[in-house]
């Protein structure tokens, strides 16, 4: 397992910015959510991150990068500290930047993750009655940023890995890895998705369910953290 996973913590290490560039939001995220092996140390990238986006969103309060951002970071913070109100608050925010920019893909993307997050977290009934998740919004959103994603590995891929975790027979969630092992690559992130779909796509084919819900799980954000 530890084999098949290596290239893919390898693309994502590409993609963690050196200590002394000046880091975004987005860098801090990506730190927090691949490089931390502790919930304290993602934490204090989490509160990097929200300091960056606040102060990008000052210079620019039209910023829509920054706006996810700043959106992504509470949802990051309440997945970790288990806050419902944080976590509300979160979804609030995907669904408000969504509506005002429904061909935002990233978006889409981040508001399909909350959703599937909240169910892999929750089950079903208790993240409707707790926090308002759904899985059919989850996939809905998933798949408005693959069809807006202009054919970046990173859409369908996160896609596949959200939907194989919930379920490794999913047809669509196989469909989906599939397709991102043959996507385009235009940066780092694209790269690590492209080669977690090739990954979880292995036990896929031999028909081991659990192994590939356990490479879906390992290469999601805090992947580090779950179970």
């Amino acid at each position: 397992m530890i084999q098949r996973l290596l290239p893919v913590l390898l693309a994502l290490a590409a993609i963690l910015p050196a200590p002394a560039v000046a880091q975004t939001a987005r860098d801090y995220l990506a730190q927090a959510s691949f490089g931390e092996r502790s919930r304290d140390g993602a934490l204090r990238r989490i509160a990097s991150a929200e300091a960056a986006a606040a102060a990008a969103l000052r210079e620019r309060p039209d910023d829509r990068e920054a706006r996810l951002m700043q959106v992504t970071a509470l949802g990051y913070r309440a997945k970790l500290t288990g806050s419902r109100g944080q976590a509300i608050e979160a979804r609030k925010g995907f669904e408000a930047i969504v509506a005002r920019d429904p061909a935002y893909a990233e978006a889409q993307l981040a508001l399909g993750a909350w959703h599937m997050g909240a169910v892999n977290r929750l089950g079903a009934l208790g993240a409707r009655a707790i926090l308002g998740g759904q899985r059919s919004a989850g996939q809905a959103a998933l798949d408005r940023a693959v069809a807006a994603g202009g054919g970046r590995a990173l859409f369908p891929g996160l896609a596949a890995l959200l939907r194989l975790k919930a379920d490794p027979g999913d047809a669509r969630g196989r469909q989906l890895a599939e397709a991102a092992s043959r996507a385009q690559v235009r940066d780092g992130l694209d790269r690590a998705m492209q080669r977690a779909a090739v990954a979880v796509l292995i036990p896929l084919r031999s028909g081991n369910a659990d192994a590939a819900r356990a490479v879906a799980t390992r290469s999601l954000p805090f992947g580090a953290f779950d179970k």
